[in-house]
């Protein structure tokens, strides 16, 4: 039986160099060191540290399966030892997504991000890593189902025997905390009815029905969820394997020609466009964004990541860049209205509650007019 390969990315945002905007250099230095020790230890097979904003992506092979206890441990002790230099280098929000005092056996649940997959290598093994920063998972919502399941994007869909069957999509309902399989095309329908809906319900992975194999993984934890407070949006990651029955590598890139509108941005409180950007651009500044997503390519080789190649440094997404840039400019006019600033139940980690129990008693029922009344009837809902 041949010998599987696990494909981890774990993220977390440590400390901001300067504010929100970016990752410093040492602490890539550090994640670096920490993971080299693992791999000459043999927890790794290989290992490559990658940034968009102010999130520290961890990207690593090895033979040990998904929630792996070895891995998620040297993750979460990796972050610690980037944490202690963010705080000697007072960078901002040092630590921010450890929410826990010690490490537990599995980091989900304590602040870091994670997608993993456990592949067995084809005879050419292509992967995308997507990192994005000032958003929260459900951005990838709207991508991966143009990916899988959009023949206007995907023509392999069409044309290709191996993806003609279509893909199965696991969705995770983030509030009660539950998960369902719509299997596509033939039930596109009900799975859009969720997944428009990317502040509840996440793609968490996707599934070849034609080689009963993985697809993607991408991460779905929610910080504020975990918290009980506003810290920060979830800044996702996600996994996309390519060609020979997946999309191709130009397909899985494509969604992001049109810069989707996402929720996060300033205070993780706005929606704006997610602008593909190269690793060197992912330094968000204006209204502390707009948010960035990075592609980066790797060719999976017994373990090893060769690569990566900057996809999204191609001249050929600055359309989109420049689209975002323009849909930052319209929504940055509406200010505190929506739909730039969130709707409400995307609020509760604001001030919101604290403004509503301050005007609790000044709420007064409003007595319904004539007018009011005759509407409703008419309606049938008097």
């Amino acid at each position: 039986m041949a010998e599987k390969i696990t494909i981890s990315v774990i993220k977390a945002d440590v400390g901001g160099y300067v504010g929100h905007s970016a990752v410093h250099p040492r602490l890539l230095e550090k994640a670096g060191e920490e993971l080299a020790k693992a791999k000459a230890d043999g927890i790794l097979v290989d290992y490559h540290v990658g940034y968009v904003g102010d999130d520290v992506d961890l990207i690593m092979t090895h033979r040990r399966g998904v929630d792996d206890k070895d891995v998620h441990q040297l993750s979460w002790r990796t972050f610690e030892a980037c944490t202690e230099v963010a705080r000697e280098l007072k960078l901002y929000g040092a630590g921010q997504d450890l929410l826990a005092d010690s490490f537990s056996g599995n980091v989900k649940g304590m602040g870091p991000g994670v997608a993993e997959m456990e592949v067995v290598e084809r005879t050419s093994e292509p992967v995308i890593v997507y990192m994005a920063d000032k958003t929260e998972p459900g951005a990838w919502n709207y991508p991966l189902y143009r990916m899988f399941a959009d023949p206007f994007n995907t023509a392999g869909l069409v044309i290709d025997p191996k993806m003609h069957a279509g893909f199965n999509f696991e969705v995770h309902d983030l509030i009660h905390h539950r998960r369902v399989t719509f299997s596509c095309p033939e039930e596109l329908y009900d799975l859009l009815i969720f997944i428009g809906a990317p502040g509840r319900f996440c793609i968490k992975s996707v599934y070849s029905k034609e080689l009963n194999d993985i697809a993607a993984a991408s991460s779905t934890q929610k910080l504020n969820f975990m918290a009980g407070r506003y810290v920060g949006k979830d800044d996702p990651v996600m996994i996309v394997r390519c060609q020979s029955g997946f999309p191709a590598v130009g397909e899985a890139l494509e969604p992001f020609a049109m810069p989707h509108l996402v929720s996060g941005w300033m205070r993780g409180s706005h929606s704006g466009p997610l602008m593909p950007v190269a690793q060197g651009d992912a330094t968000p500044s204006r209204f502390d964004g707009p948010p960035r997503v990075v592609a980066l390519g790797f060719q999976l080789a017994n373990g090893r990541l060769i690569g990566p190649r900057d996809f999204f440094a191609d001249v050929a997404f600055d359309g989109a860049r420049r689209q975002a840039i323009e849909l930052a400019d319209y929504l940055r006019r509406l200010g505190p209205f929506e739909p730039h600033r969130l709707h409400l139940d995307e609020m509760e980690y604001t001030t919101l509650p604290d403004v509503m129990k301050k005007l609790q008693g000044r709420f007064q029922p409003v007595e319904e007019d004539a007018v009011e009344e005759e509407l409703e009837k008419r309606q049938g809902l008097g």
